[in-house]
């Protein structure tokens, strides 16, 4: 199979499994793995930038390149830093050559058997999210070619990424407006409990609990659940104001 038909047949098979609940950690992993069977690199990792800035290793190919890239955000330097921070490829950078331009990492990563690194960013417009760190053990460049197929490959796993945020975020925004609902129920039933006790109207009712709530500190629906759970609680509710000191 050539390497456009591999390619090809990955970015298939990555986005089907773009589906609904799907486990973005899993997605993730197999992508590094992808990368390795299509580019001339030996071992791929990912690193993203989470909701407060802080960054941490999201996948790997293996255990070896997961410490490695804790490595680079314990010691605060390496390709893919660089990547993060300037949002471009960092490509072919051999570790012989690079011991003054990251001289902690450049050694791990020798160390580790590899020789050569690159990293791909993760980008959604002017926002880099992450980066793709692909290993190579021996001086591999990778041409023109493959440097596109890892941004292919990236931008699978940026869209993963913006997926599951939007996923909790729509989740968070439906939690909420359930509860507003819910609450907006409890009010109304409050608000009958009130009318019918106390022989006000439903507007008078719903400003008796208003003023009580405010008076007292007190959330609208969690006195409204009171008074439900409770109807002598609409007995008690102050129908007037308290006056303010000066006044």
């Amino acid at each position: 199979m050539t390497m456009d038909a591999l390619l090809a047949r990955t970015m298939v098979g990555l986005a089907d499994t773009l589906v609904a609940d799907f486990d973005v950690v899993d997605l993730l992993t197999l992508l590094t793995t992808r990368c390795v069977d299509l580019l001339e690199v030996d071992e791929a990792g990912l690193l993203i930038a989470g909701v407060g800035g802080d960054l941490r290793t999201m996948a790997s190919s293996s255990d070896r390149v997961r410490l490695l890239d804790l490595f680079q955000l314990q010691a605060e330097e390496g390709p893919c830093l660089d990547c993060l921070g300037t949002g471009e490829r960092i490509v072919n950078r051999d570790m012989a050559e690079d011991v003054g331009r990251w001289p902690r990492f450049a050694v791990e990563a020798r160390a580790a058997g590899f020789s050569t690194v690159h990293a791909i960013p993760m980008r959604l417009r002017g926002t880099v999210l992450g980066a793709l760190n692909l290993f190579s053990r021996r001086p591999v460049v990778l041409e023109e070619n493959d440097i596109l197929a890892a941004q292919a490959l990236a931008d699978i796993a940026t869209i993963a990424i913006l997926q599951t945020r939007a996923a909790e975020e729509a989740q968070t925004l439906a939690q909420q407006l359930s509860d507003v609902l819910n609450s907006r129920i409890v009010i109304e039933q409050a608000k009958g409990v009130v009318a019918e006790r106390r022989q006000l109207s439903i507007a008078d009712a719903f400003d008796l609990l208003r003023r009580h709530a405010r008076n007292h500190n007190l959330r609208l629906a969690v006195l409204a659940q009171r008074v439900i759970d409770d109807t002598s609680v609409a007995d008690t509710l102050e129908r007037d104001m308290p006056r303010r000191q000066g006044r």
